[in-house]
C-alpha cells in the first residue's frame, strides 16, 4: 500500500514524500479508484506518494500528517462529484456514501475539492495545487450548479488551486510531476493537453475566435479546396496561399465557378498536407466564450457556451478554449489524447493490491463490494447521452486493454484477492459493449464533431463487429477456477442487435437471471432529448433475449431502466410511459429523476430551457420544456410507479386534469384504480345501490359463496378460491 500516515513512511524509509494525493474516497488500491491509479502510475516512474483519505476538513492539520511534499499536492474529490455523492435528485442530503466505510455518509465535505484545496493552501503555501477527477473536470469552466439554482464559475477559481487536470489524466500528471521535478515553475506548464489554468494576457500569436462564429452543427473550420487556386510560383508560394484562402474562405474562386485568372493555375494539395494545414491553424486558434458573468445572467448564452465546449472535445480537431471570470482569464487546452492499447496495459498492470488499506480492519466499503471482483476492460463512451457526464470526463473515442492484459488482471483476482469464488461479477466499463469498436477512418474519426456515433442511427462509419468481445469472453470463461463470468456494466443494446452472436453469447453464458438495460424512456420527445434510440431497439433486443434465453433453456428477464422528469418530457410523455410499463408488466421498485450534474447537455436544457443540440438562438432557437418544479417532478416520478397505491390520489388528479380520466378505473387498459385502500389494510367493498351488500346476505343466512371483487378497488389480480 502507498503510506497514509507518518509512521508508513518510516517504514518505508521515506523523510518525504514527492506527491501527497488527497482524496474524498476511502483509500482502496484498486484501479477502479482514481486515487490508486494515479499514485501507483506516479510510483512506477520513481515519485514518492503517499495518500490521504478522506481528512477531517475543519482544520488543516489532517492535511500537513505526511508532511510538506516536494512538488505538488494532488486534490480529488473522489470517483463522484461530492455533491451528487451528499445529496439525492431532490435535494435531501443522503445518509450513506457508498466510497466510505461501512457506508458511513458526512466523510467529505460539500465542494470537496474546493475545500481540501483551501486546507493544503493553509498547511503549506508555497506548495503547487492540482486539482484532478470528476468533479473537477465537470467543473472545469463556468457550470449550472444545480443546488445553488446558478451558474458558478470556474472551481479552479475557486479552489485557489494553480492547476486543473480533466478527463483520464495519466499522461498529464505524470508529466506535471517530471517537469516539476526538473525545476519548472507551476505557472510554466500550460502546454499540456486536457489541463487548465489562468493566464494574464492571451498569447500574442495567436487567433482568438469569439465562439458566437462557431456555433453551427457539423464541422467548423473550412473545408480546404484541394484545387485551391494559386499564383503561379514556387512552391513555397502555393503551400502560403493555400493557407492564407483557407483560412479566410476555405474555397477558391473556381469552386465558386469564377473563370481563372490568367496569373494562376489549378494545383492539387495532397491530403496530408490538408491535414496539416487544418492542424496547424487549430493549433494556434483559441475560441472565446461568453464570461462567467454573461452566462451567469443569461440562461441562452450558458446554453450556447455549453454547445461549444461539446463542439470542441474531439482530440483530433479541438481548439483550445478561453473565458474571463472575474477580471482573469481562464485557459481550457484541448481535451487529452487517448491512451493507446499499450499505455492502457501499462496503467492496468501495476502492482495493485485491489482490497481496501488495512486501517479500515475490514469494514465494508459498498462501492469496493461492488467492483471487488469486476474487472474493467476499456474508457469512454462514443453514445454521447446528454445526461450522462462519461463522455465529458473520459471522452468519446473508446480506449482498449489488450485481451491479455485483462486476462492477466483475471488470474491476479482469482489468486490473490480474498473472497474469491469463481464468479466475476463483470466485465466491462462505462458500457458493456464497445470494446474495439471505433470509426473505420481514422481520418474521419479525426475531423468528427458529431456528439454521438449512435444517434439519431448508427454512424455508417462505424465499425459494429463485437467478435472481438465474443473472443473475450470465451478465453475468460475458460480460464481455471472460474466458474461464471458476468456482465453488469450498462448494456448498449442497439448496438448489440447489430451483432445476434453476440446477444448469444451474452444471453446463453453471462447473464445471472437478470439483465438490466436502460432504454430510459418510451417517447419520442424525451428520447430524442436524450440522444438515446426509439424503444424499437428495445423490442428488438428483448426479442432476440428472450429467444436466445429459451434456446439456452434458461428462464431470465430484463430489467429497464427509467428516468423521469428529463428535460423535454411532458406529463402526457410520462403518462404513456406507465401505460406502457403496465401493458408490459413492468413494475419498477426503484426509479430516479433527472439530476442535472455539471456541464451535461441536459443540464444546460434544464437551466436555460434551449436544446444546445441545435444552433443556439435567444428568439427562434429550440425550446425545451421541464419539469422544474418539486409537485411536477413528483408526478412524473409517481407515474413509473403506477402501481404503489401511495402515488393513486396524485395520479387520479393528474389524470382529471389532463382530460384522461377515462384511465382512472379497473379495466385491462386502465392505469390505477378508482378506489383507494384502507389505511388498516383492508379494502374498501363496492356498494351498489338497490342491492343488498355481502355482509348484509351473511346475516340474512345466505348460503350462496360471496365473491371476492378486490380487484375491482385495487388493480390486483383476483386471487383463486377453492
Amino acid at each position: 500500500m502507498l503510506p497514509t500516515t507518518r509512521a508508513e513512511m518510516d517504514e518505508l524509509g521515506w523523510d518525504s514524500c514527492d506527491i501527497v494525493i488527497v482524496t474524498g474516497d476511502a483509500y482502496v488500491d484498486h484501479p477502479s479508484f482514481g486515487m490508486a491509479i494515479c499514485g501507483r502510475l506516479l510510483e512506477a516512474h520513481g515519485f514518492r506518494v503517499g495518500i490521504i483519505a478522506q481528512p477531517e476538513w475543519k482544520s488543516c492539520e489532517p492535511f500537513a500528517a505526511l508532511g510538506k511534499p516536494n512538488l505538488f499536492f494532488g486534490i480529488t474529490a473522489g470517483n463522484m462529484d461530492s455533491m451528487i455523492n451528499r445529496y439525492t435528485a431532490d435535494r435531501k442530503i443522503r445518509n450513506d456514501d457508498a466510497y466510505s466505510p461501512n457506508d458511513e455518509g458526512g466523510k467529505r465535505p460539500d465542494r470537496a475539492s474546493v475545500v481540501y484545496s483551501q486546507r493544503c493552501r493553509e498547511a503549506f503555501s508555497d506548495v503547487p495545487i492540482v486539482l484532478g477527477g470528476i468533479e473537477a473536470s465537470l467543473r472545469r469552466i463556468a457550470h449550472y450548479d444545480y443546488w445553488q439554482d446558478e451558474v458558478r464559475r470556474s472551481i479552479l477559481a475557486d479552489s485557489h488551486a494553480d492547476l486543473l487536470v480533466y478527463g483520464n489524466g495519466e499522461r498529464a500528471i505524470v508529466d506535471v510531476a517530471h517537469r516539476l521535478a526538473a525545476g519548472n515553475p507551476i505557472d510554466s506548464l500550460t502546454d499540456l493537453r486536457g489541463t487548465a489554468y489562468f493566464v494574464d494576457e492571451l498569447p500574442a500569436n495567436w487567433t482568438v475566435i469569439d465562439s458566437s462564429k462557431v456555433d453551427k452543427p457539423g464541422r467548423v473550420e473550412k473545408h480546404i479546396n484541394p484545387y485551391e487556386m494559386v499564383e503561379e510560383n514556387s512552391d513555397a508560394d502555393c503551400n502560403s496561399a493555400s493557407t492564407d484562402n483557407a483560412t479566410k474562405n476555405g474555397s477558391g474562386p473556381a469552386a465558386e465557378g469564377n473563370a481563372t485568372s490568367k496569373d494562376t493555375v489549378l494545383k492539387f494539395i495532397p491530403a496530408e498536407q490538408r491535414r496539416q494545414l487544418n492542424a496547424d491553424v487549430r493549433a494556434t486558434t483559441v475560441l472565446r466564450l461568453p464570461s462567467f458573468e454573461m452566462v451567469k445572467n443569461d440562461p441562452v448564452l450558458y446554453a450556447h457556451a455549453n454547445r461549444v465546449l461539446h463542439l470542441e472535445t474531439n482530440p483530433g480537431n479541438a481548439r483550445a478554449l478561453v473565458q474571463n471570470q472575474g477580471g482573469r482569464k481562464l485557459w481550457v487546452n484541448p481535451p487529452p489524447v487517448p491512451l493507446s492499447t499499450e499505455e492502457m496495459d501499462y496503467v492496468f498492470d501495476q502492482p495493485f493490491a485491489r482490497v481496501p488499506h488495512p486501517r479500515y480492519e475490514g469494514a465494508r466499503i459498498p462501492a469496493y463490494e461492488m467492483i471487488r471482483f469486476s474487472v474493467n476492460i476499456m474508457r469512454g463512451c462514443f453514445g454521447g447521452c446528454t445526461f450522462c457526464s462519461i463522455t465529458e470526463h473520459e471522452g468519446r473515442k473508446i480506449q482498449n486493454r489488450s485481451e491479455d492484459s485483462i486476462i492477466r488482471e483475471i488470474e491476479t483476482m482469482r489468486d490473490t484477492v480474498p473472497g474469491f469464488t469463481g464468479v466475476v461479477s463483470d466485465l466491462g466499463g462505462p458500457t458493456a459493449n464497445m470494446y474495439r469498436l471505433a470509426c473505420k477512418s481514422k481520418e474521419i474519426e479525426s475531423n468528427c464533431r458529431l456528439p454521438s456515433c449512435v444517434y439519431p442511427t448508427i454512424c455508417k462509419n462505424l465499425n459494429t463487429d463485437h467478435s472481438p468481445l465474443i473472443s473475450l469472453y470465451k478465453r475468460a470463461r475458460a480460464l481455471p477456477g472460474v466458474k461464471k463470468i458476468l456482465i453488469a456494466s450498462g448494456l448498449r443494446y442497439d448496438l448489440a442487435v447489430e451483432s445476434p452472436e453476440y446477444v448469444e453469447e451474452l444471453v446463453t453464458h453471462h447473464v445471472g437471471g437478470y439483465l438490466k438495460i436502460a432504454p430510459e424512456h418510451t417517447e419520442t420527445a424525451a428520447l430524442d432529448k436524450m440522444m438515446k434510440p426509439g424503444i424499437g431497439a428495445y423490442d428488438e433486443f428483448k426479442r432476440l433475449f428472450e429467444k436466445f434465453s429459451k434456446k439456452a433453456g434458461k428462464e431470465q428477464y430484463l430489467i429497464p431502466y427509467f428516468i423521469a422528469a428529463h428535460p423535454g418530457t411532458r406529463d402526457e410523455d410520462m403518462m404513456n410511459l406507465a401505460l406502457w410499463l403496465k401493458k408490459n408488466d413492468f413494475r419498477a421498485d426503484q426509479v430516479q429523476n433527472f439530476y442535472p450534474s455539471p456541464m451535461a447537455t441536459a443540464t444546460a436544457m434544464y437551466h436555460s430551457g434551449k436544446n444546445p443540440l441545435k444552433k443556439i438562438r435567444s428568439k427562434d432557437g429550440e425550446e425545451v420544456f421541464v419539469a422544474k418544479s418539486p409537485e411536477q417532478r413528483q408526478l412524473h416520478k409517481a407515474f413509473l410507479r403506477y402501481h404503489d397505491p401511495n402515488n393513486w390520489p396524485m395520479l387520479r388528479e393528474a389524470l382529471k386534469r389532463m382530460g384522461r380520466a377515462d384511465l382512472i378505473g379497473n379495466g385491462e387498459h386502465q392505469l390505477i384504480p378508482k378506489y383507494q385502500p384502507r389505511t388498516d389494510g383492508s379494502y374498501q367493498s363496492a356498494r351498489r345501490k338497490n342491492s343488498t351488500g355481502a355482509n348484509d346476505r351473511r346475516k340474512a343466512g345466505s348460503k350462496r359463496p360471496v365473491k371476492p371483487i378486490l380487484t375491482q378497488h385495487t388493480g390486483l389480480p383476483p386471487r383463486k378460491h377453492k
